[in-house]
């Protein structure tokens, strides 16, 4: 008789569901990264914009061109502070899916552990047999010879 884990179905499950939410954080990862990158494309967009006028006020240039520059600046902080919020909620998000996955590799463990000890109590009841079984093969051979 083969040693089978009376959990092994219920163990496939969790590593599963575990795979399935390594992907979710996986994704949310990426999710991430794309907006934080296009925060950080915003904040240099406004910085070389910010160091250009600059430049251009030291040279010289028009009043029109100074207003177009500021509501220009303007409508770029506007679009910076919505990414900054959608970069705290994918932020929050990813946190949240990280941990839902170290839980998922807790619970893992804990079967696998599990699996582990039923397994060494398995082999430890079958060396007590197999001595058992010598035993009387022994016994036997001792009452033949005599």
């Amino acid at each position: 008789m083969g040693f089978t884990y009376k959990f092994a179905k219920l163990l496939e499950l969790r590593e599963s569901e575990k795979e399935n939410q390594a992907l979710v954080y996986e994704k949310a990862v990426q999710r991430f990264k794309e907006v934080a990158e296009k925060l950080y494309e915003l904040l240099k967009k406004k910085e070389d914009l910010e160091s250009y006028q600059h430049e251009k006020i030291r040279t010289g240039i028009q009043v029109h061109e100074i207003r177009f520059h500021q509501k220009y600046l303007m409508n770029l902080q506007k679009e910076i502070d919505h990414y900054q919020n959608l970069v705290i909620q994918a932020r929050h998000h990813m946190q949240f899916e990280e941990k839902r996955l170290m839980d998922k590799n807790i619970e893992v463990k804990k079967f696998e552990k599990l699996k582990d000890k039923e397994y060494e109590k398995y082999l430890r009841e079958r060396v007590v047999e197999e001595t058992k079984v010598m035993d009387e093969i022994c016994t036997q051979i001792v009452v033949r010879e005599k």
